[in-house]
């Protein structure tokens, strides 16, 4: 950072500026910190813009490299031997266990984000088209993500933006008008937890499409290099931090999760209600440190418990 001096109409001004790069582009922040200041007086405001520029610096480049720098060869093999340790394949799961799983999946996903259906419920409108007299939106995205499933089970098409928009849109189209569309001009992201405090912050809107393709493209490029655990982990965690639609990231990113593991031979994860802390927890580790190992370690644990739900 460096201190801009300009003088207009016989007075000097002061300002605070930076410059990076990001994505081939070089950006520029500045900050006015006032004319004719006395020294002590222009310190403190200059150290109060830097922490502002380092702030806005933070909320601005949200995905430069998903892991900051490549993983080593020890890493990698690391997380090939607990990938290892996932001792079924998508390739073992029969339809039966395929109709289990969606309604596991459907059920608790869609509890995470407060939906007041129980298991039983959820078990009922899928399989009997049984109605209980709850939430229509509720209702309505159950058969959603039931159907977005088969979906990301059934297609060819390799990872794209028009794949997210449309897992979105297959989950929403009954309940939210924007289904299937990105954040508009003004359409900002705050999540903030029940004392007010700020939990997490989406990307700018003016920059949702440039970040998407650049996670699209970090997928292309890794693709045949990463783990599946880490490839799936890197895109559902990049995809939360970006947070591209107005609602409804949370369910597309778990699906988005399971779309990655499908596409590479792994089995589908359900991410459960009663692990949702711990969930949060793992997103949190990777927004503030780009710590993908309890990503994985969830994913792990998951497994775990699902092999026995399925076995049941």
């Amino acid at each position: 950072m460096y201190l801009e001096k300009r003088k207009a109409k016989g007075k000097m001004r002061y300002y605070l500026s930076h410059s990076f790069r990001e994505g081939g582009k070089v950006h520029k922040i500045r900050k006015y910190l006032g004319e004719e200041l006395a020294q002590g007086v222009l310190k403190d405001r200059q150290e109060k813009a830097e922490r502002l520029i380092l702030e806005e610096i933070s909320k601005y480049r949200v995905i430069k490299d998903p892991l900051r720098t490549q993983l080593s060869d020890e890493e990698i093999a690391f997380i090939q031997n607990l990938q290892s340790k996932v001792d079924f394949k998508v390739s073992h799961l029969s339809e039966n266990q395929w109709t289990v799983f969606s309604e596991l999946f459907t059920y608790n996903t869609n509890a995470i984000e407060g939906s007041e259906l129980n298991s039983k419920e959820v078990k009922e409108i899928l399989d009997e088209n049984k109605w209980p007299d709850k939430s229509k939106a509720d209702i309505a995205e159950a058969y959603g993500v039931n159907e977005a499933l088969v979906f990301i089970r059934e297609t060819k098409e390799t990872f794209s933006i028009e794949i997210v928009k449309e897992i979105h849109k297959i989950i929403f189209k009954n309940s939210k008008p924007f289904a299937g569309q990105l954040r508009k001009s003004g359409e900002e992201v705050v999540i903030r937890n029940s004392l007010g405090q700020t939990l997490h912050e989406g990307a700018p809107q003016t920059r949702v499409v440039s970040l998407l393709k650049e996670l699209v493209e970090w997928y292309v490029e890794h693709k045949d290099k990463y783990p599946a655990l880490v490839l799936a982990a890197v895109v559902h965690n990049q995809f939360e931090n970006i947070h591209p639609f107005r609602d409804g990231n949370g369910r597309v990113g778990r699906l988005l999760l399971n779309y990655i593991l499908l596409k590479h031979g792994l089995p589908p994860v359900n991410i459960t209600l009663k692990n949702r802390r711990e969930y949060y927890l793992t997103l949190q580790a990777y927004d503030k440190e780009h710590n993908l190992r309890p990503t994985i370690e969830l994913i792990l644990k998951e497994y775990k418990g699902l092999k026995k739900d399925l076995k049941g």
